[in-house]
């Protein structure tokens, strides 16, 4: 009774298409975007907006492109940090060499330059696949620093590699408070979920889900595997690009290639496993996962006493037993039980 179409009639295409079909859904949406927009700026400490809202939303981005590649595309990629050091380093340039360019315009031109990396180390999976399409994309992860640490015109010739990312304006406002940082973040991880949820309900993503299925038999039926998987790994990339100037803008404050290593690809990887491959919700529910865990096992470890370098081993074991523990029980993520539960509601109080 709390979750059910009945009675919700369509009378037209355009009604029975769109973006939220079910009342409840959209309903569920405001709510939580009036949650977010009005009551979260009003309660909450700049040290949650810092540590934990902030980075929620860049990382969601992040894996929300990975999730684009390999949930929908099914193509692997251990490169997603490699891709947010091209969209903050070149957002850095433009914003450091064009003067007067918008900082918006340097953030989608940053995501462009990530989305044309993702293309060109995309190629590979024309002809690979699985294991060895992971082992090429792991190559654009130290390709990417390598060329950061080594070429000084990237970094405006700074002796240590790091450089300050230029101050957060735009439309004459400077963005220089947590809240404010979070509201930008907000809306710009907003625009871009709703973008994703389009594409995928279109023919882009249809197409990303007939090669992910079985790419022969969409070959034979019209789809164009080329096209069709650089335009995931381009999409993706572009992303993780937006998510890249973000993480250095709006959370770190600094640009620095070690910032984004092999570590960074291999939490959103987790991000994208434990929310639910194949999910625009999935990856807001992964990415929050990972960012409240940690916290978590802090606050258990100081609760008992228990030195810092135990707390650090624990989060890696509890990591590594929840990886082991979804792929075996539930595969698809914590949407998946978020779906079960919606479905559980569409029942009751009928029996199962």
């Amino acid at each position: 009774m709390f979750y059910r179409e009945a009675g919700q009639f369509k009378t037209s295409y355009d009604a029975d298409s769109q973006i939220f079909p079910i009342r409840q859904d959209r309903i569920g949406v405001a709510l939580m975007l009036a949650l977010a927009f009005v009551l979260v700026p009003l309660v909450a400490t700049p040290y949650v907006f810092s540590a934990i809202l902030i980075p929620f939303l860049i990382f969601s981005l992040a894996a929300l492109g990975l999730n684009i590649l390999m949930g929908y595309a099914g193509q692997v990629s251990l490169g997603s940090a490699a891709f947010m050091a091209v969209g903050a380093f070149a957002s850095y340039n433009f914003v450091l060499r064009i003067p007067g360019i918008p900082l918006l315009v340097a953030f989608v031109l940053g995501g462009l330059c990530a989305a044309a990396v993702g293309i060109l180390f995309g190629l590979p999976s024309v002809r690979i696949r699985g294991f060895y399409l992971a082992a090429s994309t792991l190559a654009t992860q130290f390709f990417v620093v390598w060329c950061l640490t080594k070429i000084p015109w990237l970094t405006n010739y700074s002796s240590s590699g790091v450089i300050t990312a230029q101050k957060l304006e735009m439309f004459g406002y400077a963005f220089d408070s947590p809240t404010a940082k979070y509201l930008l973040v907000l809306c710009i991880v907003l625009v871009l979920a709703l973008a994703a949820k389009n594409m995928v309900r279109c023919s882009i993503g249809r197409s990303w889900m007939a090669i992910r299925d079985m790419d022969v038999a969409a070959e034979v039926i019209g789809f164009r595997p080329v096209r069709t998987k650089l335009t995931a790994f381009a999409i993706s990339s572009f992303y993780c690009g937006v998510a890249g100037a973000l993480y250095a803008y709006a959370y770190l404050g600094t640009v620095e290639p070690e910032a984004y290593n092999l570590d960074l690809s291999f939490r959103i990887l987790f991000m994208v496993m434990i929310g639910g491959m194949g999910s625009i919700l999935g990856s807001f529910l992964g990415a929050g996962f990972i960012i409240l865990l940690p916290i978590f096992l802090n606050q258990f470890a100081h609760g008992f006493g228990l030195p810092m370098s135990v707390a650090s081993n624990l989060e890696s074991m509890v990591f590594g037993a929840l990886i082991i523990f979804f792929l075996i029980v539930e595969p698809q993520g914590l949407a998946r039980l978020w779906q079960i539960g919606k479905e559980k509601l569409r029942l009751w109080p009928f029996p199962h």
